[in-house]
This record gives structure tokens, sequence and C-alpha cells, in this order.
């Protein structure tokens, strides 16, 4: 299936705890069909100290399932769904909500 979010690309939180943020996603994964993004889902890991290594609190940004998750219209900055289109005999992704072609 074609990869309708990309790294890049800005979007909304559908569901879960950052309901209605917004982020852009850094790091896709297909398979598990997740993707990462910046800002949201953070979670914290408690690290002891070591020798080289100082210990505390880290913060990181933990995988967002991608059905909770919706692009950014570029033009009226609402969720959209992501379609796709021959253009120039190109497959190029849209925004259904406002007939936008998605630069990427």
């Amino acid at each position: 299936m074609a990869a309708k979010l990309r790294k890049g690309d800005k979007v909304v939180v559908l569901a879960g705890k950052d309901k209605g943020r917004e982020g852009e996603i850094t790091q896709v994964m297909p398979q598990a069909g997740k993707a990462v993004v910046s800002g949201i889902n953070v979670a914290i890991r408690h690290t002891r100290q070591t020798q080289d290594t100082q210990g505390g609190r880290i913060s990181k940004e933990a995988p967002i399932q991608l059905s909770n998750l919706a692009l950014v219209d570029p033009k009226d900055g609402g969720a959209t769904r992501v379609g796709f289109r021959m253009e120039d005999g190109k497959k190029v992704r849209f925004a259904k909500k406002s007939g936008e072609t998605i630069n990427a």
C-alpha cells in the first residue's frame, strides 16, 4: 500500500492523551503501522547514574499508531485525509478536504 503519511509531514493527533496536538513526523515504521512524531506521546525513562553517564529522567517520543494521525491540510490547517491522483504522469498525494497537492 502507498504511504499516505511520510517523514516530514505535519500531522494532528486524532486520539489518545495528545489529542488535538500537532507535530512533525520524524520516523515512520510501515511494518508496525506506527510513526514517531516530535513532541507527541512523550515517555519518560528513569536511568541510573553510572561512571560515564549522568542519571535522571530522559524524555523520549514513543511511536503512535498511524490510524491516530491525520495530515494537516496545507490550505486551512485542519485535519484531512490523503488521496492519490496522477499529475503529469506522476502519482502525487493530495488533501481530500481542499484538493490541494501535497508537496513531498
